[in-house]
């Protein structure tokens, strides 16, 4: 297997395990403040890794954070996060998520720029094929590009940026340790939230087992995710995020009974060519 394909099957399975996440999120959300619940997460999720670090004999903390790329790359998370949750917040659901599935055609523009990739246009074309289909899927309306919207725009090159610093990242920084980090800025970013809305509650019991299974499966997406970063072209690993949408609609047909509609199952065939096209396509040389 290549290290392309390598790199697409991590980031299909991050994108699989992070729509668990999502679904065990909005589910909590309805119990206590997403600050709080987004904080929570991230202090636990800081503790796996950090116990993942010392068993194997790692630092939890490599020196290597207070380097000018990681404090870049911790900076893009908090603001990836931060700016994202406001926008959910404070604009339309389908607005947000449509402006969030930009982050790979930001990902592909750095990739050429900090990289040196290669990018044909076969490659930008199918790019935009993807964008295409999670746009059907969403089918944003016109009323939802309020001014707000400025939020998830921010977000998302908060995202894309984080993902270029974790190529950039260095060979020497573990996975567990890079964990460690990325949750310790969630965790930031959590409280920050927290701090504006207020209204912490103690957790039922029931959210605490939520919390639980999200903090599994975000640790198992997040180490999944910076190996697909690490192994693969930034170009042709990163599309494949689209394919949250595909797990999102098995997600809610499994368990909340919906039933896609016509629009939604174009987008989603749409989304899996344009990201067989971009793995297989020929590079321009």
């Amino acid at each position: 297997m290549t290290d392309n394909a390598r790199g697409a099957v991590f980031m299909t399975a991050a994108m699989a395990a992070f729509a668990v996440e999502d679904m065990a999120i909005k589910a909590v959300t309805a119990d206590i403040p997403v600050g709080q619940a987004v904080a929570i997460f991230g202090l636990a999720g800081l503790l796996v890794f950090a116990l993942v670090a010392r068993r194997e004999s790692e630092p939890v903390i490599h020196p290597a954070v207070i380097s000018p790329l990681m404090l870049v790359r911790s900076a893009c998370e908090i603001a990836g996060r931060l700016f994202f949750a406001l926008a959910l917040a404070l604009t339309p659901l389908s607005s947000a998520s449509a402006i969030l599935q930009a982050t790979p055609l930001v990902v592909a523009l750095g990739g050429v720029l900090f990289f040196g990739e290669i990018v044909g246009w076969r490659r930008w074309l199918a790019i935009g094929v993807g964008f295409v289909g999670v746009l059907v899927i969403i089918r944003p309306g016109l009323d939802g590009f309020q001014p707000a919207s400025i939020f998830a725009v921010l977000g998302t090159l908060g995202f894309a940026g984080r993902d270029l610093a974790t190529r950039g990242s260095p060979v020497t920084m573990s996975t567990a340790q890079l964990g460690v980090l990325g949750f310790a800025m969630l965790t930031v970013a959590g409280t920050v939230l927290l701090a504006i809305s207020g209204g912490a509650t103690w957790p039922s019991v029931t959210t605490w087992a939520l919390l639980a299974t999200a903090t599994v499966v975000g640790v198992l997406a997040y180490g999944a995710l910076t190996k697909g970063m690490r192994v693969g072209e930034v170009s042709v690993v990163s599309p494949f995020r689209y394919s949250r949408l595909l797990f999102a609609i098995v997600l809610g047909v499994l368990i909340f009974q919906e039933r896609p509609d016509l629009m939604t199952l174009v987008g989603s065939i749409t989304i899996i060519a344009s990201g067989t096209v971009l793995l297989h396509g020929n590079r321009a040389r």
